[in-house]
């Protein structure tokens, strides 16, 4: 899968909390040596001091927020791999939808890929740059694709994918032929 601005970002977020992990997790077992010579130390008296019980309560709090703050990264980088999964899914999905109609409508292949940049919302002058013809064959070929789709123009070309995606038709609008 080719990565997007969202996981490259999210991909370096994780890194930099991993990080963090790792650096709280050797300075929680710092505090845990310093914590097992201190309370050592005070064993020969029959309690421990207040600076040692602090030391205590605050090192036994710092591992617990590694060891949950471990967790929650886990749980939060699962749900990441699985909403790119999802998102993945959906791309091919979208790209079989676009299959789908093109088959139904009896597109070439020159117009489907009109098609699919006039959905992606190249101007002409560009999709005539992109397919080395000219303006005029390009607008032709637009024209024959939004016939065949039976639409007047690239908003509506668009609006049966959108339609199509949400799965749900507005009240009262009428459904375009397919």
């Amino acid at each position: 899968m080719t990565e997007t601005p969202f996981v490259v970002r999210a991909s370096r977020q994780s890194f930099m909390l991993a990080a963090l992990m790792l650096a709280q997790g050797i300075c929680a077992t710092f505090f845990v040596i310093d914590v097992i010579g201190d309370v050592e130390e005070a064993s020969a008296t029959r309690w421990l001091p207040f600076h040692t019980t602090l030391e205590v309560a605050v090192t036994v709090s710092l591992v617990l927020g590694v060891v949950l703050g471990g967790w929650m990264l886990r749980d939060s980088l699962r749900r990441q791999r699985k909403a790119e999964r999802g998102l993945s899914i959906a791309s091919g999905a979208f790209a079989d939808v676009l299959e789908t109609f093109f088959d139904r409508w009896g597109l070439t292949l020159a117009e489907r890929d009109i098609a699919m940049m006039s959905l992606k919302g190249l101007s002409v002058a560009d999709m005539a740059a992109v397919r080395g013809a000219a303006a005029g064959t390009v607008r032709a070929q637009c024209a024959s694709v939004y016939a065949k789709a039976g639409v007047s123009g690239r908003p509506q070309l668009l609006s049966i994918f959108i339609d199509e995606l949400l799965g749900e038709q507005l009240i009262g609008a009428p459904r375009l032929a397919a």
